[in-house]
């Protein structure tokens, strides 16, 4: 979760926390993401219980995380509405609180993180006062861009998240010179979207808070301005692709080649050449060390147990083992913690030999070492769609397993 929506989550929880209502309502969360497993973790640590996590996902019915079950949304009903609170804390809290209400639930609705506008039904002035005042900032941060860099055309990726980035550059150079554009700068959020930037092409990047990212896009937007492109598969920036996918499944590297950049579908992609070597290579026994990544922003975290058998696993062996670790996060036990930067991390897992971990941005990031490479995937449905992720993130280079219920980790 991006630390500014987790630093306004952490505020509304504090201002439900002292209005009383944790205490005296039944807490439930709609959408079982990261998201909502950072709310459950501060819910709890601050001594509240959730009663469920309710969920559109058949799959994930009846599982239970962190002591908590995970249950249908019509399982809501069975509440009294008056002792009863939702929080929500996914993108999707229009559609989320429009389907609560559909199912005849009449209880509290709250929305901790305010992630857009964009899906805002309502008319009442003050809603179009606060729409037109995003807008208005947007413009003038537009104008910002537009005097440091004069005539550049702009590209926004609209979130903070590695492999939409790297997708986006690689088929970025065929749409520019479709456009017939030379000169172009990325707007990006957050210093780790740069970097996948700049592992393909030294233009300029912005990096952007996500509220002004997402306050001049809608700008964008509004203006409908020719000099801008939103690069991104979802939400009503391009030709709304995600609704295809009900009814065919499309990887999200096509998404972007075909549905965000209108490129045949044969086309291949760029690949990153501006690499740097890590620092440190000499630590990591060649061809005989396994680095994990174990965490992801947008993905919901593995079992415990899973990682622990990984590392017993390759301990047997004879590994040096390795914890892809950033900020705060902390390497799995057993593990010796790593930070390469993300221009180096191509030649740590090279010289490693093995890599290993969640299905994230980083394995995009990663596609074309030369090495080993294991991506695990949560068993879920991608979006409300029928498809997997797997069926939508899978790579062609790794070794793509599920970690479904009773999974039991085994080395081949």
């Amino acid at each position: 979760m991006d630390r500014q929506y987790y630093e306004e989550m952490k505020d509304s929880f504090q201002k439900l926390s002292l209005s009383g209502v944790l205490e005296r309502k039944k807490v439930f969360l709609f959408g079982h993401c990261s998201a909502a497993e950072e709310l459950a973790a501060l819910l709890q640590g601050n001594g509240y219980a959730v009663t469920a996590i309710l969920d559109n996902n058949t799959a994930k019915h009846g599982k239970v995380y962190q002591g908590i079950p995970v249950v249908p949304p019509d399982a809501i009903l069975s509440e009294d509405p008056d002792k009863t609170i939702v929080c929500i804390v996914t993108r999707f809290y229009e559609a989320m609180h429009a389907q609560l209400r559909k199912l005849g639930f009449t209880g509290e609705i709250q929305k901790l993180v305010d992630y857009n506008t964009y899906a805002e039904y309502s008319l009442s002035d003050e809603t179009l006062k606060r729409k037109w005042d995003r807008v208005e900032h947007g413009q003038s941060l537009i104008m910002e861009l537009e005097k440091k860099y004069p005539a550049h055309f702009r590209i926004f990726c609209p979130f903070s998240a590695l492999g939409d980035v790297y997708f986006c550059m690689s088929y970025l150079p065929y749409f520019l010179e479709k456009r017939g554009k030379t000169d172009y700068i990325m707007c990006v959020s957050g210093n780790a979207c740069a970097k996948v930037v700049s592992l393909f092409d030294g233009c300029p990047v912005e990096i952007m808070q996500q509220k002004e990212l997402d306050a001049a896009i809608q700008a964008e937007l509004y203006m409908q301005d020719e000099n801008a492109f939103i690069a991104h598969q979802d939400r009503p920036y391009v030709v709304n692709l995600s609704k295809a996918l009900y009814m065919k499944k499309i990887p999200l590297e096509k998404m972007y080649c075909c549905g965000v950049f209108g490129l045949p579908k044969e086309t291949l992609p760029t690949v990153p050449k501006r690499w740097k070597e890590y620092g440190d290579l000499n630590r990591i026994e060649k061809n005989n060390a396994v680095i994990l990544s174990p965490y992801a922003k947008s993905v919901t975290a593995l079992p415990v147990k899973i990682w622990e058998d990984i590392v017993s696993d390759y301990q047997e062996q004879g590994y040096q083992i390795f914890t892809n670790v950033a900020g705060d996060e902390k390497p799995l036990k057993g593990t010796i913690p790593i930070s390469p930067s993300i221009c180096e991390m191509k030649s740590v897992v090279e010289r490693a030999g093995t890599f290993i971990g969640i299905r994230s941005g980083m394995c995009d990031v990663i596609r074309t070492a030369d090495c080993r490479k294991i991506a695990l995937y949560p068993d879920y449905n991608y979006c409300d769609t029928r498809w997997k992720s797997i069926d939508i993130y899978a790579i062609d280079s790794f070794e793509n397993i599920v970690v479904g219920d009773g999974f039991v980790w085994r080395r081949n």
